[in-house]
């Protein structure tokens, strides 16, 4: 296809062809209009003009008769730019006036209407439109005045020619700034494509052009830009993951080899391999609980539990969430409390925001339990609060805490830091956290709670 097939076939050409006919028919119409109208008003005019005309003659008639009338007639039709004038009698003989020859049978008919007559112009009878009116005296005597159209029908022309070069010219510069805004539209696109060619064969580096004006392209590419930096983000993700994956799963999995390989090299007994099952048992539910973290982070991403949302109480939910972990702190010497008195709503799944702050406490119950400091105060408080619109969700301990430098990283799946290795864990309770707050228009921030950790969780309130 040729530049200027392309150019033709862009929604912005079409838009324009189609906006220049709405606009051609609209100063059309108008044009028309005033066309018609000043028509009419001179017409209007001409005829009044007549009118005044045969009153003045009339009262000239009624005071000397014929003979007054005729002599007044002459004098008129003498005069530059004299009306139309004849006085015939009941015969049609004409007794004067300035016509003598006219196109039309029913020149001696009382009333008003058109006719054409001819003037000699150059040498040459022109024929000329006159608005006329015909009376009939007494004695049959017939008095017809009119004037000549030329005039009204020289300007009619003249509104009907400056409306078609009008048209003509809006004509002319609507299409020029269609091929423009076309073109420029059609760059603009190409240049999309041409990026969007460029990051489909591969280089997610790529983004759209923004040149600054705020229009729809601009925020289309801002979009389609944010867009391509989330899936750079989860693409970045899914290559750690699969690292992770790989190199987190390939320990507990050689593990569960050798376990089983030793039980059936050395087992002499079914004490030997009973011991050996609940050891592969051990490991296999580990497994289990990293896939199944892994599942539920994936479903909370791909938002496929957003249609089992309602209106729930985070006060509740931490509630209930602080006396399941209620035996487990005491066994592990913590004390666990709950500020979450008033009832605060959020749209939200009941199970995630559970499983959520579940993960929290969890985390903060055994590394404040592991941490060996004196002077530590062992308790870990959960409380919940509303302030602008939204709903708080807060677990705060004073365990070890976590470095300023990697409160972000630890976010991200499969990370532990060094101190955490020695536990058991996954690295994917903070990650599923994040996906949950995300997933219902939150965030979770790490905060230094001094000492300790302080985890928020910030949804919309529904109230």
């Amino acid at each position: 296809m040729t530049a200027l097939g392309r150019l033709f076939r862009t929604t912005a050409f079409k838009l324009a062809l189609v906006f220049l006919l709405i606009f051609t028919i609209f100063a059309g119409s108008i044009l028309g209009y005033v066309a018609f109208s000043a028509r009419r008003l001179l017409e209007e005019q001409v005829n009044l003009t007549v009118n005044e005309e045969i009153k003045g003659l009339l009262a000239q008639f009624n005071a000397g008769g014929v003979l007054r009338l005729v002599r007044q007639i002459e004098r008129r039709s003498n005069q530059p730019g004299s009306s139309l004038y004849l006085v015939t009698t009941a015969a049609g003989e004409t007794l004067a006036g300035n016509i003598s020859s006219v196109d039309s049978e029913g020149l001696l008919e009382a009333g008003s209407y058109q006719l054409y007559y001819r003037v000699l112009e150059e040498g040459e009878p022109r024929p000329h439109r006159a608005l006329v009116e015909t009376v009939i005296l007494p004695g049959g005597f017939r008095l017809l005045v009119g004037r000549d159209l030329d005039e009204t029908d020289r300007f009619h022309t003249i509104i009907l020619r400056a409306a078609g070069w009008s048209i003509l010219l809006i004509l002319a510069l609507a299409l020029m700034g269609g091929v423009f805004v076309a073109r420029r539209v059609l760059s603009r696109v190409d240049h999309m494509t041409e990026t969007t060619r460029t990051i489909m064969s591969g280089d997610l580096s790529g983004r759209l052009a923004v040149t600054g004006t705020n229009d729809e392209l601009d925020r289309l590419a801002q979009s389609l830009n944010a867009m391509l930096d989330r899936i750079g983000e989860l693409m970045a993700g899914l290559r750690e993951v699969s690292d992770n994956i790989a190199h987190d799963l390939k320990t507990p999995l050689t593990r569960l080899r050798n376990g089983a390989e030793e039980a059936l090299r050395g087992g002499s007994s079914s004490e030997s391999y009973r011991d050996a099952l609940e050891h592969t048992i051990e490991e296999a539910d580990d497994l289990i609980k990293i896939f199944n973290a892994l599942l539920m982070i994936a479903r909370a991403e791909a938002g496929n539990v957003l249609e089992g949302m309602k209106i729930e109480d985070a006060s509740e939910i931490a509630r209930d969430v602080v006396e399941l972990y209620a035996p487990f702190a005491e066994e592990a010497g913590i004390n666990l409390d709950v500020n979450a008195n008033d009832a605060v709503p959020i749209h939200a799944s009941r199970e995630l925001i559970g499983q959520a702050l579940a993960n929290l406490v969890d985390n903060a119950i055994k590394y404040s339990s592991e941490f060996n400091n004196s002077h530590a105060n062992h308790s870990v408080i959960v409380s919940v609060q509303q302030h602008a619109g939204r709903a708080f969700l807060m677990v705060s301990d004073h365990g070890p805490g976590i470095p300023a430098t990697d409160m972000e990283r630890v976010l991200e799946r499969f990370v532990r830091l060094e101190t955490s290795r020695t536990r058991a864990g996954s690295g994917l309770g903070l990650s599923l956290v994040a996906a949950v707050a995300r997933l219902h228009g939150g965030t979770l921030k790490l905060e230094d709670n001094e000492p300790g950790l302080r985890a928020v969780i910030s949804l919309p309130s529904a109230s």
